[in-house]
């Protein structure tokens, strides 16, 4: 997020006049297109409340400071919180379910994210672009990903659902989760 979509921009901290409650903030009720951010610690800066037309919705932990809450709000960027210092992924799923009109989530992050997102069970269909590029770099991130701190669950089958050739001799594969994965 921070490299692709805020612009590293950072953020204006300000010391609010009262302590801010770690409470759901929604910075934009008539919003009806997201891009969902997980900022456990509040370190991402915005030009605004939007990011290619999706209105903003961080995800923190309870760790964040009353300075970057003031911030969120004042840039009416929307906010939950879900753990209170490592995101808990499905409790962030429940509340954006549950304070928002989403129905679907699109997970476009690194292995870290999708990783945490597999390894919750939180994930039912995957996506895979196979472009035609070789590249042999060393310590490249996988797509899925699991921190040591997290305890791994079993490694995740998946049903081929449907191969389309793209453009550009892209591939694009689409699977299903296997319904007897955890």
């Amino acid at each position: 997020m921070e490299r692709d979509f805020s612009g590293g921009v950072p953020p204006e901290l300000l010391k609010p006049e009262h302590p801010i409650s770690k409470e759901a903030f929604i910075g934009n009720k008539n919003a009806t297109s997201f891009a969902v951010a997980v900022d456990a610690k509040g370190k991402l800066g915005w030009e605004s409340n939007e990011t290619g037309g999706d209105h903003i919705i961080e995800v923190l932990t309870e760790q964040v400071s009353d300075k970057y809450l003031y911030y969120l709000q004042r840039k009416s960027i929307s906010y939950i919180f879900a753990g209170k210092n490592e995101i808990d992924f499905k409790s962030a799923i429940d509340q954006l379910a549950k304070l928002f009109p989403i129905e679907t989530l699109m997970v476009e992050g690194g292995g870290h994210l999708n990783g945490s997102m597999l390894n919750a069970s939180l994930i039912d269909e995957l996506s895979l672009l196979l472009l035609p590029i070789a590249d042999g770099t060393p310590k490249s991130p996988t797509t899925f990903e699991v921190s040591d701190y997290l305890a791994k669950a079993p490694a995740t089958h998946l049903k081929l659902a449907e191969v389309k050739q793209l453009e550009n001799d892209v591939i694009w594969l689409k699977y299903k989760l296997n319904s007897n994965n955890h």
